[in-house]
């Protein structure tokens, strides 16, 4: 039956709501899902990994969703904001090890206006031509986000959290709302960029209805990116007291994406190798094509905390990029030096 569900799947079939949980939750060996996902992986990108820079350029945020640790009313935060000099000194190291993509990801920061964003996106792209730059800033007006598309940004990762309405507002204060998510992201699709969504494993209030909401999202929005990791709470946050997503549902959801979009760019995100000290192999051979170092400055990568324990040392460093090429190739892939588009 599972080989039956899969090979529908892969095909671009629908699925029954009975079928979905029964993949998501049911009692069969996941082992088989994993490796199906990875045939589909290896079908559109070989054993081929790309590697990001992520650059967390600030941590000042005026939102507070209920799960961050860098939300708006946690006083604990040391709060910094990186300027274009120290910006543009991570992308030329990350530029000289390999990479040719850098993120920007940072909190909705007041400070970084239309104008500071358009500037920094430009001068990235004038110094390295030949470099993807994707911005994940929170939602902004349609303007803004079509202005830094003329500057060169090629991506933008903008998480749904969560497919279904009321779940969105068990997660997020009321001034945050679920049909603003959705139209930022329809808006990023429809200026051209090449758009993220993507979802927390386990976050305080999601079931298999929620997980299966969210896979009938992503078949229906089709992104190009799906960022997909399992839910750690941080202490300053309501939901400081809530389990940890699971390893095991977190490759699922991850395999699952993988066999419902195979040209998709799917990270083995840095959550996973925190719950995990292998979390970001497994990732890869349950269908994950990506990782994301951590090219910020040393000194602030530790306040840049969403939850708690974050990994950003070691093969989750920039600095650490050796010995993360030699776990990719012990897991059977390859990092390479490539922009990395999605296919």
């Amino acid at each position: 039956m599972v080989k039956k569900l899969i090979d529908r799947l892969r095909a671009g079939g629908s699925l029954s709501d009975e079928e979905w949980r029964y993949l998501i939750e049911g009692d069969y060996e996941k082992q088989l899902l994993f490796y199906e996902a990875d045939k589909v992986r290896r079908r559109s990108y070989g054993t081929d990994v790309y590697i990001r820079g992520l650059i967390e350029i600030s941590n000042f945020c005026k939102n507070d969703c209920l799960y961050c640790g860098i939300r708006r009313s946690n006083a604990n935060v040391s709060r910094y904001r990186l300027s274009q000099e120290e910006i543009l000194a991570c992308c030329r190291q990350g530029y000289e090890l390999g990479f040719r993509t850098f993120v920007l990801q940072g909190g909705e920061d007041a400070c970084h206006t239309t104008q500071w964003v358009e500037r920094m996106v430009s001068d990235i792209k004038e110094r390295y031509p030949d470099c993807a730059v994707t911005l994940s800033l929170g939602e902004r007006p349609s303007e803004d986000y079509e202005i830094w598309y003329q500057a060169g940004a090629d991506r933008y990762l903008l998480r749904h959290e969560t497919a279904v309405r009321s779940h969105y507002e068990k997660l997020h204060p009321p001034e945050q709302t679920y049909l603003r998510r959705m139209e930022c992201l329809r808006d990023l699709k429809q200026i051209g960029y090449q758009t993220g969504a993507g979802f927390m494993v386990g976050s305080p209030g999601q079931g298999t209805e929620e997980l299966i909401a969210d896979m009938r999202f992503l078949q229906a929005f089709q992104p190009h990116m799906v960022g997909i990791g399992p839910f750690i709470p941080h202490r300053d946050t309501p939901f400081a007291g809530d389990a940890p997503g699971s390893l095991t549902q977190t490759l699922t959801m991850v395999a699952l994406t993988r066999l419902a979009l195979p040209g998709a760019l799917i990270p083995a995100t840095t959550a996973l190798g925190t719950i995990h000290s292998q979390g970001r192999e497994l990732g890869l051979k349950a269908g994950a094509n990506v990782v994301m170092p951590n090219l910020s400055p040393p000194k602030v990568r530790g306040q840049y905390s969403l939850y708690d324990n974050k990994a950003y040392a070691g093969q989750e460093a920039a600095e650490g990029l050796a010995a993360l090429k030699e776990s990719v190739a012990r897991a059977g892939y390859r990092v390479v030096v490539d922009k990395g588009d999605a296919r």
